[in-house]
């Protein structure tokens, strides 16, 4: 009887088999078999592998990230020559006027016109002719589309440009001659007028006549009063021959008869021959009498002397003659201080000025 032949099993077949039988820690130690072993020694090179295969994620990312910024620069710098560039194009070819293209020219320094080596921004000039057109507009209901109007709007553009270039001149003649004009001294003329009701009769009144009026603010009243009280101040530091008769009229007074000094050197011929007596009483807040001057005169008792007062058109002394409730009689001594356009207009014809737009 023939035995039966058990089949032939295949090498693989019975490895298998055998694995069956091996234990967990037998399995786990074959698992792990082929991951390096990390020691002191071999720390360093085990970290370095790490990063080494990290790093083909990260290269990318970092190539990305700096390819964004550069995209997101060059948008920016394009964006910004665009906006420039319409903005110039309104300026130089349009010549606008709106509110926004004024705020612009508030942030960038567009030129208008250079002078004596000296720059006039776009904003001065602008900051000028929007106050007349302001005016013209709603006081007088100017229609600047008509031919009248755009006539009208040429003649207000051409003084507005002059009014900015002869700032710049004045400016330069300032810091060349240590003129300055503070904070201080442009409030305190604020004040003489406010006290004098000249400007209304309390804040709120003012806010609205000088927006009313010139579509400005308080601060932009004062910019132009700074400027106003600067141009004075450099006529009367350059303008030695007023300063110089004041001083000298001054101590004569300390021994001298003042309607006969009066006579004899005021400039104002409507006075002189009466030994400088103003022909009307004077009120606080009289209109034909410059502020600075009223001022002084109210803090005077009747009889006393100012010291020399700059009226910013000229140099005052002043005496208090009575007073009668709240009017006064007064005598003065008129030195009448140059113009400044008789320093400005002279460098405006050595150096004319260029203009960049036509007006």
């Amino acid at each position: 009887m023939k035995k039966n032949k058990l089949p032939k099993l295949k090498t693989n077949s019975v490895k298998r088999i055998l694995s069956r039988g091996k234990t967990i820690e037998e399995k786990v130690s074959e698992a792990i078999k082929d991951v390096p072993r990390i020691t002191n020694d071999t720390v360093a090179d085990h970290r370095e592998d790490v990063l080494a295969s990290a790093r083909k994620y990260i290269y990318p990312l970092q190539h990305s990230k700096h390819r964004i910024v550069r995209t997101s620069i060059i948008l920016l710098i394009a964006v910004i020559v665009l906006f420039v560039g319409i903005c110039s194009l309104d300026l130089y070819k349009l010549q606008g006027t709106s509110g926004f293209i004024y705020d612009v020219t508030e942030i960038i320094p567009f030129p208008v016109a250079k002078v004596d080596g000296s720059w006039v921004t776009y904003e001065s000039y602008l900051f000028e002719l929007r106050r007349d057109m302001h005016y013209y507009t709603v006081q007088q209901q100017a229609d600047f589309s008509t031919k009248d109007g755009k006539a009208q709007l040429t003649s207000l553009k051409q003084q507005a440009l002059s009014y900015a270039i002869d700032a710049a001149v004045v400016d330069k003649l300032a810091k060349e001659n240590n003129v300055t004009v503070s904070n201080y001294d442009v409030n305190k003329q604020v004040s003489l007028l406010k006290n004098e009701n000249r400007l209304g009769s309390s804040d709120s009144v003012i806010k609205e006549v000088l927006n009313q009026y010139y579509g400005w603010s308080e601060s932009d009243f004062k910019r132009e009063l700074k400027q106003e009280l600067l141009a004075q101040a450099v006529a009367a530091k350059l303008d030695t021959s007023a300063s110089t008769k004041a001083a000298n009229v001054l101590k004569q007074l300390n021994s001298g008869n003042f309607s006969q000094l009066a006579s004899q050197y005021s400039d104002d011929e409507a006075t002189k021959s009466n030994g400088g007596q103003y022909p009307n009483p004077i009120t606080l807040n009289d209109p034909q009498i410059s502020p600075a001057i009223t001022y002084e005169l109210f803090q005077l008792k009747p009889g006393q002397i100012s010291g020399i007062i700059n009226t910013g058109y000229s140099l005052d002394i002043v005496k208090l003659i009575s007073k009668t409730g709240d009017s006064i009689q007064a005598a003065h001594i008129q030195f009448n201080i140059q113009n400044i356009n008789t320093y400005i207009k002279p460098i405006e014809k050595k150096h004319p000025a260029e203009k960049f737009i036509n007006v």
